[in-house]
C-alpha cells in the first residue's frame, strides 16, 4: 500500500460516494502501473519518482486498519488494472460489523 503524500502521513486513499477507499496492491508491478497512471494524469513533465509503501496482510488491513479510519472506509485493490481491480466496500461480511455502513439497527455496534 502506498503511503500518503500528505505530510501527516498515513495510507494513500481517495474518496468516492462518501466512502474513503484505501489503495492496496497485490504486488509491486500493480503499484507501479498505478504510479505511472497517476503521473500521466498529473500532466506533462510530472515525475513518477519513488513511492514509499507498506506491505500488510489483507486480513489485517480489513480487521485493524479500516476500523481505525474515520468514517466509512473500504479497500480498492489494483485500481489501475482494468481486468484485475477489486473493491471491498465497508459492508457486513467484509469489514467488522462496527465499521459496516449496512449494519442493521439490531446491531449494537452499528454506525
Amino acid at each position: 500500500m502506498p503511503l500518503s503524500e500528505d505530510p501527516e502521513g498515513g495510507l494513500m486513499s481517495g474518496w468516492q460516494g462518501g466512502v474513503r477507499w484505501i489503495y492496496a496492491f497485490t504486488d509491486e508491478e500493480a503499484l507501479a502501473r498505478f504510479a505511472a497512471m497517476r503521473s500521466a494524469g498529473a500532466g506533462a513533465g510530472a515525475a513518477a519518482g519513488e513511492w514509499e509503501y507498506l506491505s500488510i496482510l489483507g486480513a489485517r488491513l480489513l480487521d485493524a486498519v479500516v476500523p481505525a479510519a474515520e468514517g466509512p472506509t473500504g479497500v480498492a485493490v489494483n485500481v489501475a488494472d482494468q481486468d484485475g481491480s477489486m473493491l471491498f466496500p465497508p459492508v457486513v461480511g467484509i469489514v467488522p460489523d462496527a465499521c459496516a455502513v449496512d449494519a442493521g439497527p439490531d446491531s449494537a455496534d452499528a454506525v
